[in-house]
């Protein structure tokens, strides 16, 4: 029996061309002022991407418009395909749209960090892509975390979509409110799911940090914007708190107010842990030094490390110029996002830098996108819907099924120079 371990893991070396070598002992990153360092003080600082429409989809990657939240396009599909079929997909969608592959690429590209965007229903009872099981979230974060491991890579816990909604946008799947900063029902759901995720993994040095919640309070809240703000640092305090009574390891990353953009005026005291870490987002500035300098500023005054969590989508140059700017200036990156259905006039013809990787949209999707965007809300607008031509039920569950067959890493296609540009490598060998 001793004989077949060293067997498979040849067999996996020559199936995946990845090196994979054991963990050889704990090695946890830490903050150390404006920095992060490992277990023999080294330096590390971050460059990798988001897994994001993995655990989190969102209507843009499907190329929809309207139909932006995880929850709409779960109920399009419902209504196109059935509940039965939709949730088949959406099993599927958890294990082929990632897999280890995708990670050995990302790995092979010189990255270190990957972000793993997920939502809270993960964790509960509540129906989410296909069941409502709530150890599903520990199902997908086990199989990255030994994906990573494997493959040399620090991972990020993001809760993308927290109770309640943090956002007040489509991003957090919620009601168009950050409720969470209002309901003690949603704070406390919150705390005890991040207590869970901390009591599993307090021992797991593969993960970098526990990012608490993505891009808090949207600013379209103008008049209730202060009273929001000023429940944050008590929630994080409260949710530091009770991580750490199980965990003494992981750094605990703060995003700021406003899309991770506003931190002064909202934070006070950054002195109630000496393991946190400032997450900043930031989408559409000037590649030059002035378009991230309020995040430096912060960074220097509160003497914590800062790492922009969130950025991209924009020109190939704007990408070299940025990732320059911010290794510069000692700020990591994970650039947003690593894979989606993508126009193919946007993949290295335009200038744009939309994804890591892009995959074709299926036949007949065009079909799928004009139900997605149309007024859908009524029985009559459904029944209408129904009777246009290729909107058959054969054709459409095709066209959404498709999806599994085109977004495979070997697939998609790359973007080379985005990766290149990221201060990455890419090369023959990784691209097979």
């Amino acid at each position: 029996m001793k004989l077949f371990f060293p067997f498979l893991a040849a067999l996996l070396l020559l199936m995946t061309g990845c090196s994979v070598t054991p963990e050889t002992g704990p090695n946890y990153l830490h903050v150390a002022g404006a920095h992060i360092l490992d277990a023999e003080g080294d330096t590390f600082f971050i460059r990798g991407t988001n897994l994001g429409n993995w655990l989190n989809p969102e209507g843009y990657m499907f190329r929809f418009r309207r139909c932006n939240a995880a929850a709409q396009i779960d109920q399009v599909f419902c209504q196109l395909i059935g509940p039965d079929e939709t949730a088949r997909f959406w099993q599927r969608w958890k294990e082929e749209y990632i897999t280890e592959d995708d990670i050995c690429f990302i790995a092979a590209t010189g990255a270190n960090t990957i972000r793993l965007p997920f939502h809270y229903k993960l964790f509960t009872t509540d129906y989410y892509l296909g069941n409502n099981n709530p150890e599903e979230g520990f199902i997908r974060m086990d199989s990255t975390i030994a994906w990573c491991r494997r493959h040399h890579l620090r991972l990020i816990l993001d809760m993308h979509d927290a109770p309640g909604g943090q956002t007040g946008d489509n991003i957090d799947d919620s009601y168009g409110y950050p409720w969470l900063m209002v309901s003690e029902t949603s704070r406390q759901l919150f705390v005890d799911i991040w207590t869970r995720i901390a009591e599993r993994y307090h021992d797991e040095p593969v993960i970098l940090g526990y990012e608490l919640i993505n891009e808090p309070i949207a600013h379209y809240f103008q008049q209730d914007l202060a009273q929001l703000n000023a429940q944050l640092e008590p929630l994080y305090k409260r949710t530091v708190a009770a991580i750490r009574k199980v965990d003494q390891h992981h750094i605990i990353l703060l995003g700021g107010a406003q899309w991770n953009g506003t931190f002064r005026g909202v934070f006070t005291d950054w002195h109630f842990d000496d393991n946190i870490m400032w997450t900043c987002h930031r989408y559409g500035q000037p590649s030059t030094l002035e378009g991230i300098q309020d995040f430096i500023d912060w960074r220097d005054s509160t003497q914590l490390c800062m790492y922009m969590g969130e950025t991209g989508h924009n020109t190939l140059t704007w990408v070299a110029e940025m990732c320059s700017i911010m290794s510069e200036h000692n700020i990591g990156y994970t650039f947003w996002p690593y894979k989606k259905m993508a126009h193919s006039e946007q993949m290295g013809q335009d200038g744009r830098a939309e994804s890591w990787l892009g995959f074709d949209a299926p036949d007949n999707w065009q079909n799928v996108m004009d139900y997605a965007e149309a007024d859908h809300y009524t029985y009559f607008s459904i029944r209408d819907l129904r009777g246009r031509e290729g909107m058959d039920y054969a054709t459409i569950h095709k066209a959404i099924f498709d999806i599994l067959d085109n977004c495979p890493r070997t697939h998609c296609r790359i973007d080379t120079t985005y990766i290149r540009n990221m201060q990455l490598r890419i090369d023959a060998q990784s691209t097979k």
